[in-house]
This record gives C-alpha cells, sequence and structure tokens, in this order.
C-alpha cells in the first residue's frame, strides 16, 4: 500500500477542516477540490501554490481525477448519489452527515458498497469526539456493563446564522428537512459507544415556532427520538434549535454510568468525562478517579482541528483503513444507515400519531425489497406521489419576503467577509 492516500475533497465550505487534514497529515495527499461555488475555490487557491492541486467546478470532471478516495462534504441531504457514483468509479468515500435522504437511496448505496468492494466511512464526528469515544472504550472494555439507558443531546440554535446557512434559498435543505432528520449528532455516539443496533424508534417533534418560521425553516423546532436497542436498552436522542446550545451524552450500565461535562460547567464539555462505576472490574479506573480529560495517541496533531478535534480522527481513521491499519475504527454503511433510519422512521412515528416504528436490518438482503422503491421526502423532485410535509402539522407557508431578507443579510454578510479578506491581504 502506498504511503500516501491521495483524496478529492467535494465541497469546500464544509470540507475545509478534511483539506487541512489532507495536507497537514503524514497518511494522505490532497489532490482534488470540487465545489460548484466559484468563490468557494478561489478561497483554497492558496494550497495551489504549495501543493499539484487541481480545482474543478464541474463533478462529472472532477470523478475522473486520478485519486484514491473522495470526501462528501456537500448538501447534507445530497451524500448518497454522489457516494454511489464516486464507489463505482473506483473511489473510496468517506461522506459527511447524513448518509442517506430516502430509504430507496439506503438500499442503492449499502449495495454499491458491497458490489465494488470500496471503502465507505461515516463522518459521524460527534463519536470521535474526547469524552464520546472514551466512553465507548469504556464500554468495549467491559468497565460499564450491559447498556440499560442512555440520553444524547445535540442542540444547535442555528437561527442566527441562518443566513449565512441557507443563503436566502427556500429550497435549501436546512429549511425543508423534517425535524429528525439531522439525528445522528445525537444519537451515534451512544450508538457507535455500545455496537448495539437500534430496532424500533417513537419520534416526537417541537412545534414550528415563530422564531424559525422567520427565518423560513419549515420543520419542528427541534426532535426528539426515543430507541429501543438490540438488548433493549432505551436511548433517548434530542436535537434542534432550542434557544441554548449544548452537546452532552450520558450512558446508564448494569456497572454504573459515564457522562461527559456540561457545556454550562466550563469544565471542557466534550473533552471531559465523568464515571461513577459501582463495580469496577479493578483493570482501569482507580477507585478514586471520578472525573478526567481523557486522551489518545495523536491529540498533539488534532489540537488545532475542529469539533473537539474529531474532525482529526474521522479522516485518520478513514485513511489508516484504506491503508490496512487493522486499529482503523470506522463508521461503515450498515451503522451509518442504523443511525440514519433513527431520524427517518422517527419522522413515519410522528405522523402516525407519535406509533413505534420497527427499524428495519439492510445487513439482511431479505428485507430490501420492501424498501427498494420508498422515495418519501419532503422534496418533490425526489418524492413524487410520496412527499412528505416539513412538519406533522403540514407545510407551513412561509412568505417569500422571508427568503428576501435572508438573501439581502447573507450578501451583506458575504461583502463584509470580502473587505476583511482584502484588508487582510493588503
Amino acid at each position: 500500500m502506498k504511503e500516501k492516500i491521495r483524496v478529492g475533497v467535494l465541497g469546500a465550505a464544509r470540507g475545509s477542516s478534511m483539506i487541512k487534514y489532507c495536507v497537514e497529515a503524514n497518511n494522505a495527499e490532497l489532490v482534488a477540490i470540487c465545489d460548484k461555488n466559484k468563490s468557494r475555490l478561489e478561497e483554497q487557491e492558496s494550497w495551489i501554490h504549495k501543493f499539484n492541486i487541481t480545482l474543478y467546478d464541474d463533478f462529472d470532471e472532477f470523478i475522473k481525477h486520478d485519486m484514491d478516495a473522495v470526501v462528501l462534504a456537500n448538501y447534507a441531504d445530497e451524500h448518497a448519489p454522489f457516494a454511489i457514483r464516486c464507489m463505482k468509479a473506483g473511489k473510496h468515500v468517506f461522506s459527511e452527515v447524513l448518509p442517506v435522504k430516502t430509504l430507496k437511496e439506503a438500499v442503492e448505496l449499502v449495495e454499491c458498497v458491497e458490489e465494488t468492494g470500496m471503502i465507505y466511512a461515516y463522518g459521524e464526528n460527534y463519536c470521535y469526539m474526547p469524552a464520546p469515544y472514551e466512553m465507548r472504550r469504556l464500554y468495549r472494555e467491559g468497565v460499564l456493563g450491559e447498556l440499560e439507558y442512555a440520553e444524547g443531546e445535540y442542540i444547535h440554535n442555528c437561527v442566527g446564522s441562518w443566513h449565512h446557512l441557507t443563503y436566502g434559498n427556500e429550497n435549501h435543505w436546512r429549511n425543508n428537512m423534517f425535524s429528525t432528520f439531522y439525528c445522528t449528532h445525537s444519537f451515534g455516539p451512544i450508538m457507535h459507544s455500545t455496537g448495539l443496533r437500534p430496532v424500533s424508534v417513537i419520534g416526537f417533534e417541537g412545534t414550528n415556532v415563530g422564531r424559525v418560521r422567520g427565518v423560513g425553516r419549515k420543520g419542528g423546532l427541534f426532535a426528539v427520538e426515543m430507541v429501543t436497542m438490540e438488548n433493549g436498552a432505551i436511548v433517548k436522542s434530542v436535537h434542534g434549535n432550542l434557544r441554548e446550545n449544548s452537546i452532552w451524552y450520558t450512558m446508564y450500565g448494569s456497572n454504573g454510568r459515564v457522562e461527559t461535562a456540561r457545556e454550562d460547567s466550563e469544565m471542557g464539555d466534550v473533552s471531559r468525562i465523568f464515571t461513577r462505576i459501582d463495580e469496577n472490574p479493578g483493570k482501569y479506573l482507580p477507585s478514586d478517579l471520578k472525573t478526567y480529560r481523557p486522551s489518545r495517541a495523536y491529540d498533539q496533531e488534532a489540537g488545532n482541528f475542529g469539533h473537539g478535534n474529531s474532525d482529526f480522527y474521522t479522516m485518520w481513521h478513514f485513511i489508516e483503513k484504506i491503508k490496512g491499519n487493522p486499529e482503523a475504527d470506522i463508521i461503515d454503511v450498515y451503522e451509518a444507515l442504523d443511525m440514519g433510519f433513527v431520524g427517518l422512521f422517527a419522522y413515519r412515528s410522528i405522523l402516525a400519531g407519535n406509533k413505534a416504528m420497527e427499524i428495519p436490518n439492510l445487513r439482511d438482503k431479505s428485507v430490501r425489497d420492501a424498501w427498494r422503491n420508498d422515495v418519501a421526502c419532503w422534496d418533490p423532485k425526489v418524492a413524487g406521489d410520496q412527499l412528505l410535509p416539513t412538519y406533522s402539522g403540514g407545510t407551513p407557508d412561509i412568505p417569500r419576503e422571508v427568503y428576501e431578507e435572508q438573501r439581502q443579510r447573507f450578501e451583506e454578510w458575504l461583502e463584509k467577509e470580502r473587505e476583511a479578506d482584502l484588508k487582510a491581504k493588503a
């Protein structure tokens, strides 16, 4: 296996972290960047002077580039079709969240991975934050015992920056996604820690309040998924645009409890873990050790990467998996779909009056045909007569003026950014 894996990145905005990894790491080489927004490409031109990198604004040309792997950092509801094209072209795939938009895509994605034999890694970076990843280690070593109950929170109030995220585009996925869609930041770390599969889910959603309608969002304010795992444990997942931010996880096992620090505690939040183990086997934690900041082998290199340095570790594991490192820990296509299905089926639960929904296991080929033509989603171009409302009370009718105002705010923000950039270069 070659020393460095040649990587191309689709999506120069969210992909900037992956670009940074590829130009700094000793196991990867950045060879191409693609973005339909030419101004985003211009922001990356500094790399051309240091490395032999080709820029593309056309994916059809980008996919022909001589490279081993592609990072998909494009829109969150468009990953699966691009992943399939990449793997069929002989490229390994690192997919940002979410894995699929519809169940039809899910069947096509899993079968493409199986048919091509290419590596697919799901970039759920919250699983790789310091404390959640330490929870995984403690669970896998048996310190916590068997999972009985867990909670995950990802509350991110984006209302103030909505113009920056959606550009005033009414059809942007953030404006139209239903409340449960973006679920893997809250649920994913629990699942990845335990390795347990979700088997059923009941969904709940917050109302479509004025402050989200006022920026153009048509879905509920937040969502809750109550998930039953294959061993009978219950997991509560909550995420959305509630007023104050929160990233927090807790797991109750048969031997005790572990949790991450709260952001408000100012103790390092996802970088600090608390433990209360009742039946400590004595292999790892001394009896008086209740809270600490976990460390990993590459923390020095990862220290300047975002999301609690998890942006480094997701890419490191992906590249090392391609290189054949048996220690590489990726989220494969089956686990990725299980995470994403929690949100897709929770919304069906909401629409059915909060009825429990069984989550299919696409590892079993015999269950796939039931979902092969299921295109139910919020996008009329994809769903056709299977179109779902963006909100259980019906898709809100938001005045065009709201999007015009968001567009104007975005353009004003963009102009300020350009002026700041010119001053910095002067």
